[in-house]
């Protein structure tokens, strides 16, 4: 019995809800919103997300593969490697970065940020070595030898000298022999000190040639070992640095992707990292097509971190960008703006995601309704609905996210319906007047946009 009687209650209570959702829910379609009409200032505002970064930055770079004449060296026309004047050949390649402090990492000037992995040439200098110790070789054999060869070469000359001494001294002593004898022995003579001519001669052109053959011995030698100190100091930026005090942010992909432990460098950019400037902040957000012609450089921008919702920050729209571009998941094209924050604050770090609220323009006092509250007929004549059943028609003015001026038709303080009413019969139309008023402006619209278009046409 007891049983029952609980059942009995329970669908007797279930049903008294539901009653009385119905009666709710029925009188809820007749609800009417009402919305006042303010006075006061207004803001016509472009309001986009953005990102944070360093107006300057300072690149940390890895080891410059082509460096300044390496040895003589040039960047090859297409083989794609660095050649130095030592005959020996350094390709081009990537680096990887084997490791690398975490972002945000706050360094002074000659602090560690990375390790390049050098394995790509590490046969590379003790190759130079090697060549370098062949060079020095064969530049003392060829010293050696050049001594061996001048010194023969002044014996002969010696010995030369003695043959042309012998021969003067038989012609001398030939002065009183037949003239056929005396011939003789001045023709010996003759032969004799044109042997030691020859033989002086000979000795001055084998001494430049061995000269310039040590000089070139000597150079290749030289070179080697500028090399081996420009691969030395190559080598040595694997371990890369700070340049100056500063916080390291990981460089950036064009796929939007970081540069850290395990990605490769290309030869052609080297930048490991970058320690930006803090104490000058911008931040870059993306507007649409439809908003960038009403920006302009100079206007100012109220903003707010999402790290730090409390705080509020000021800045001005420094650039715009004339070629937009399209951003992942947007169909419209996107243009970059960059703005200046005002002010420092070391709070602030790089890649914070921002709010920027772009002022376009300022009224000082204007009367303003929710752009809800205003309603169009096939004609596009603006009117609102009054809360004492008047449709009145209005002039309106420019309009931001939420509201819109009306230039003519309202005061502050009246009611005006936010949602149009179920019925509008009994509504009395006034402020027929400035129907005209909107014609006119449209029609002038009009007349520009035409012309717009005609000039645009022409060119």
């Amino acid at each position: 019995m007891k049983k029952n009687i609980i059942i009995v209650s329970s669908v007797f209570a279930a049903l008294i809800a539901l009653y009385l959702f119905n009666r709710l829910s029925s009188s809820g379609k007749g609800t009417e919103v009402f919305a006042e009409v303010m006075q006061g200032p207004f803001e016509i505002t472009v309001s986009n997300s953005g990102e944070l970064l360093a107006e300057n930055s300072l690149d940390v770079m890895g080891p410059e593969l082509f460096q300044n004449n390496m040895n003589q060296g040039q960047r090859g026309g297409g083989g794609g490697n660095m050649r130095g004047g030592g005959g020996m050949n350094v390709r081009a390649m990537e680096l990887k970065i084997q490791d690398i402090v975490p972002e945000g990492t706050v360094v002074s000037a000659g602090d560690y940020i990375a390790q390049l992995d050098r394995s790509s040439y590490s046969n590379t200098l003790k190759d130079a070595q090697d060549q370098l110790k062949t060079y020095r070789e064969s530049l003392d054999m060829k010293i050696l030898d050049t001594a061996v060869v001048l010194t023969n070469l002044r014996d002969e000359i010696k010995n030369q000298r003695y043959q042309v001494e012998e021969a003067r001294i038989t012609l001398d002593q030939s002065k009183f022999e037949p003239p056929a004898t005396i011939r003789q022995a001045e023709i010996n003579l003759q032969k004799q000190e044109r042997a030691l001519q020859q033989k002086i001669r000979s000795y001055e052109l084998r001494s430049f040639q061995v000269k310039r053959e040590i000089d070139q011995q000597r150079t290749k030698y030289e070179d080697q070992m500028a090399t081996i100190t420009q691969l030395e100091t190559f080598l040595s930026a694997f371990t890369v640095r700070a340049p100056s005090a500063g916080m390291v942010i990981y460089k950036k992909e064009y796929n939007g992707s970081k540069r850290k432990a395990g990605s490769n460098l290309s030869p052609f950019d080297n930048v490991v990292a970058t320690l930006p400037d803090l104490s000058h902040m911008l931040s870059k957000v993306f507007v649409s097509e439809i908003e960038v012609s009403r920006l302009a450089k100079g206007q100012k921008v109220n903003i707010t971190v999402d790290a730090f919702p409390q705080k509020a920050y000021t800045g001005t729209v420094t650039s715009i960008a004339n070629i937009g571009e399209q951003l992942p998941n947007s169909d419209a094209k996107m243009f970059e703006v960059l703005i200046r924050l005002d002010g420092t604050d070391p709070t602030l770090r790089p890649a914070m995601t921002t709010t920027n609220k772009i002022i376009i323009k300022n009224f000082d006092d204007v009367i303003y309704v929710p752009t809800e509250c205003v309603q169009a007929g096939i004609d596009s004549i603006p009117f609102v609905y009054q809360k004492h059943k008047t449709k009145q028609y209005v002039v309106i003015g420019e309009a931001n996210d939420k509201n819109v001026i009306i230039e003519q038709g309202l005061e502050a303080g009246k009611q005006v319906y936010l949602i149009p009413p179920a019925s509008t019969e009994n509504f009395r139309e006034t402020g027929k007047e400035l129907m005209a008023v909107t014609r006119e402006r449209n029609n002038a619209k009009r007349l520009e946009n035409q012309r717009l278009t005609d000039a645009s046409l022409a060119k």
